[in-house]
């Protein structure tokens, strides 16, 4: 990967106008789309499958007078008695029953004018509740209808008698962007400045940032046409996209800078950064979508749409940061350089400015003792995540809207006056079909159900017109969201084997507080599965990148850790009421349902993100230095100011959030806010150069079986290091030949690791042609799969066609072509077709040419490959065995050389690493050299000296 990302942050960097228009049209279409297809989004939250909401979906057939969302509307006469309004009363009643949306008004008033015994009066008769039932669902009513609502409460009120309207027609507001969020960009802003030191380079990542959020914004307002948008989703994309946006730029954009300033290229400089940092933010962003997306483990359609729109902000932001922010460093070019330094001061980034650094001070401080630091953070950590074991959890309703709002200032009467449970009434309803007295059978019901514990009243208990349904409304004790009415939930399910039992009738538990206990129930059963999802796949990533044990089992309990900590802030802000005042809390209660997975799936996503910039500098020290203990202090040092400042600019970014947030996104901004300063600066920071001091060599131990059968994943961009490290090797002009230098193939035994090929050095220069004799044929086969670009060398350096292998093998595979003559019916035909088609390859490798079994076939396959290479200038590898070699006789014109495979090691176990970089236990290249394997010409003592 790396390979395609050099090449294409070069081509970016040289063809920035052309990039910058790309995103220019991919913005306006987007803008265009999202303007012509948007269908806005909605604050309902259900899960398919659930006893309420399928007990719900019944009743819209059954009894659609009572499924639809309802207004409360509420009467507060000024003199202290309701009864004396009724004037009032009965034209608000009439102008709900004109309204379109309105199904029924339950009734209040009698013929003569009077107040019904059966209306809803408080205790001291102040005020009165008129319940208006409408046609429509909770996700189906329109802004016009509440307006029309809040138009006949408006038009009602006097002097006399004040009426205000709320209950579940009236969602949450729409959140939106405030102008307080412009806070974490402006902390970014100087954050970027500090760590960048330029105006110009501290505002690239906010420009890219914005361009991908805007960007992503526009396509999901875009998808509300065809899916659910909850108004939280948008939001929390904005939240991550900036975050992660500004972030993966800064990683590029610092790399880039570094290398500026070390003199390379900028053109190259780019490549180089996007290959490499840009590998990073790949492996960082696919690690936070596939935690994103993972949150559909849950099983909940509202969620699974959140995840997917926050993990579409992130690979927005990955793709701008792979394409337009190159395109922007070529369009200042070297202006982005940083200044000289100034006479008698270190550069930046040199090892002796690093040696007194805060970073390395930092590091030498936690890493003088690690078990210490070890045992102190992590006993700070578990009592920070105390509080997290009270954690309730409930969907937001009216309660947790901004004071003054209708809505609330109804919820909160109707709690003063009639008691909590009056906001969130439950339904109780069965199918009555069989029974011979309904009324009879729905007051039997009515009655059991008075009985139990934590009901307030039943003010309604009634069949619908046909008589195959009933309805009982029960109105808890307690609210909507209290731990009083999920156990009335519960109790009410298990009277149902009761009252089947005595009456013939199934019950079901419904209305909008069922369904919202069922959506908390449902995310708290599927935490568990999801915790193990995502601590399994961080164990695997890491495990590939780090080729380590211990790193990522290291990496999991700080990012255990870390969600400890976060939840537990929650929990004391949220629930307890701590910092009520300066963080503006606009409820204390149970947090939202959805707020721990999510920040589980989101921490996990940039905890991995700190984790994979600091240790593979870490890694990069160690694989060079050797010394495990000062790899930890050189790479910490390195990396630490980067990694810092993008932790302070996610953190601010989170953090803008809270003051001014709704109810529903506060703890979440808050929860990521705390998860990523805990994360960043006590776990990444603090725990984990500690734990890698504490483990020294053994934290980069990875047993052979599992080193295999992990697939690697160049996350720092090594490849992209040997594949411009033999760019111009074996020399600048060798041409498209085949070369290689230390070419070995091994493959895993039971009995531990078996050298097939190698170590195994030769040069075929275009027109030259190679006979590889002698040896196993599976040796033969192996070299032959090699030099094709079809099978990765185990060790060496390898370069066919001008590809390098393995980083370029695609292109190797397209220009070097691999015969089997004994699967070719005719060889010599299909030599020709590989060597003079449409598309000829410039290199041909043939295997194994002793199993053609007539003589005369071989050879005129072999003066073929000859005239390719006296007339076409191919390059020709053959393989065959030593008797088959010499009975070949190659045209004197022709330069031909041969390698005799007999000469290599036998096929044996590898000899293990003594431990002496001296004797690494491989023998050494030159041993196994024949003459004629490399042309005088290419010798490295004639070309350019060594390799590099």
């Amino acid at each position: 990967m790396s390979s395609q990302l050099y090449a294409f942050g070069r081509l970016a960097h040289r063809r920035w106008r052309l990039v910058m228009l790309v995103w220019v049209l991919v913005l306006a279409g987007a803008g265009t789309a999202a303007a012509a297809l948007s269908a806005g989004t909605t604050n309902s939250f259900s899960i398919p499958g659930t006893e309420s909401q399928e007990a719900l979906d019944r009743l819209s057939a059954t009894f659609p007078q009572v499924s639809g969302s309802s207004a409360q509307v509420v009467a507060v006469a000024a003199d202290g008695d309701v009864r004396d309004e009724t004037g009032s009363v009965a034209e608000v009643v009439d102008a709900l029953e004109g309204l379109q949306d309105v199904a029924a008004v339950a009734p209040v008033l009698a013929e003569d004018g009077t107040l019904l015994p059966e209306a809803q009066v408080s205790d001291d008769g102040s005020t009165l509740l008129v319940t208006a039932q409408l046609d429509l669902g909770r996700d189906e009513v329109t802004e016009e209808t509440t307006d029309a609502l809040l138009e006949v409460v408006d038009g009602a009120s006097t002097d006399a008698v004040t009426w205000t309207a709320g209950g579940d027609a009236f969602q949450a507001e729409t959140v939106a962007l405030g102008a307080t969020e412009l806070v974490g960009l402006l902390v970014a802003g100087v954050v970027l400045t500090l760590t960048l030191g330029s105006l110009l380079a501290a505002g690239m990542p906010l420009v890219t940032a914005v361009v991908g959020v805007a960007t992503a914004m526009a396509l999901v307002f875009a998808a509300t046409s065809v899916v659910e948008l909850s108004s939280t989703a948008p939001l929390l994309a904005v939240m991550i996209g900036i975050a992660v946006g500004i972030d993966y730029a800064l990683f590029v954009l610092a790399r880039h800078r570094e290398q500026l300033a070390e003199g390379l290229d900028p053109e190259e400089s780019t490549g180089r950064a996007v290959a490499t940092a840009g590998s990073a933010v790949v492996f960082a962003g696919l690690t936070v979508m596939i935690a994103l997306a993972g949150l559909s483990v849950a099983g909940i359609p509202f969620l699974t749409v959140m995840g997917i729109t926050a993990a579409l902000a992130v690979a927005v932001a990955v793709v701008v940061a792979l394409t337009l922010l190159p395109a922007i460093m070529g369009a200042f070019g070297p202006r982005l350089r940083p200044r000289a330094p100034r006479a008698g001061r270190t550069r930046r980034g040199g090892r002796a400015g690093r040696t007194g650094s805060p970073a390395a001070t930092w590091v030498r401080l936690v890493t003088r003792r690690p078990l210490v630091t070890v045992v102190v953070v992590t006993a700070a950590l578990l009592t920070a995540a105390v509080p997290a074991l009270d954690l309730r959890l409930a969907l937001p309703d009216a309660g947790t809207g901004a004071q003054g709002t209708p809505s609330r200032d109804t919820y909160d009467l109707l709690s003063e006056e009639f008691g909590p449970g009056s906001n969130g009434p439950l339904v109780v309803t069965g199918d009555i079909v069989a029974s011979t007295d309904p009324l009879g059978l729905v007051a039997a019901v009515r009655e059991d159900i008075e009985a139990l514990d934590g009901v307030a009243a039943v003010p309604l208990a009634t069949p619908n017109e046909g008589a195959d349904t009933m309805i009982v409304q029960v109105v808890p004790e307690g609210g909507p969201t209290s731990d009083e009415t999920r156990e009335l939930v519960r109790e009410l399910r298990e009277l149902r084997p009761q009252i089947e039992d005595e009456h013939g009738v199934t019950i079901a538990v419904t209305g909008a507080t069922a369904v919202g206990i069922d959506v908390s129930d449902r995310l708290l059963e599927a935490l568990l599965p999801f915790v193990l999802l995502v601590v399994g796949l961080s164990l695997v990533l890491l495990a590939m990148v780090f080729r380590s044990v211990w790193v990522p089992v290291k990496a999991a309990v700080g990012y255990l850790l870390s969600i400890g900590a976060a939840l537990g802030a929650v929990v004391a802000v949220y629930q307890w009421g701590w910092l009520e005042g300066p963080l503006h809390t606009v409820d204390t209660g149970p947090v939202i349902s959805f707020m721990p997975i999510l920040l589980l799936g989101i921490l996990f996503g940039l905890a991995m993100d700190y984790e994979v910039f600091l240790v593979s500098r870490i890694r990069e020290h160690y694989v060079h230095g050797g010394d495990a203990r000062a790899a930890v202090r050189t790479g910490f040092a390195s990396a630490a100011k980067v990694v810092a400042a993008a932790a302070v600019i996610m953190f601010a970014v989170f953090a803008a959030f809270v003051p001014e947030g709704d109810a529903t996104l506060q703890p979440i901004a808050l929860g990521l806010a705390v998860g990523v300063f805990v994360d960043a600066f006590l776990v990444r920071m603090t725990l984990v150069p500690a734990a890698l001091a504490l483990l020294g060599e053994r934290a980069w131990w990875l047993p052979g079986w599992l080193d295999r059968l992990l697939p690697s994943f160049d996350v720092e961009g090594e490849g992209i290091g040997h594949q411009l490290r033999l760019q111009d090797w074996p020399s600048p002009d060798a041409g498209p030949g085949a070369f290689a230098e230390g070419l070995e193939v091994t493959v895993a035994g039971r009995d531990g690791e078996h050298v097939l090929l190698g170590p195994v050095s030769l040069a075929v220069p275009p027109g030259h042609l190679l006979l590889a004799e002698g040896g196993d044929r599976v040796a033969r086969t192996a070299l032959a799969m090699v030099l094709a670009g079809r099978t990765r060398p185990s060790a060496g350096d390898v370069k066919v066609a001008g590809a390098v292998l393995p980083q370029q093998a695609g292109t190797a595979r397209r220009d070097v072509g691999l015969l089997r003559a004994v699967d070719e019916a005719d060889p010599v035909a299909a030599a020709a077709r590989l060597l003079g088609g449409r598309s000829p390859v410039r290199v041909l490798v043939v295997e194994n040419l002793e199993l053609v079994p007539e003589p005369e076939v071989r050879q005129a396959l072999v003066d073929t490959l000859a005239d390719a290479c006296r007339d076409l200038g191919a390059a020709v590898v053959v393989t065959c065995d030593s008797t088959t070699a010499g009975s070949l006789v190659v045209a004197d014109d022709v330069p031909a050389s041969r390698l005799d495979l007999a000469s290599l090691p036998a096929v044996a176990p590898a000899p293990a690493p003594t431990g002496d970089p001296a004797d690494d236990g491989v023998q050494d290249d030159r041993d196994v050299l024949v003459p004629g394997a490399i042309p005088a010409e290419l010798s490295p003592s004639v070309v350019g000296g060594p390799r590099p």
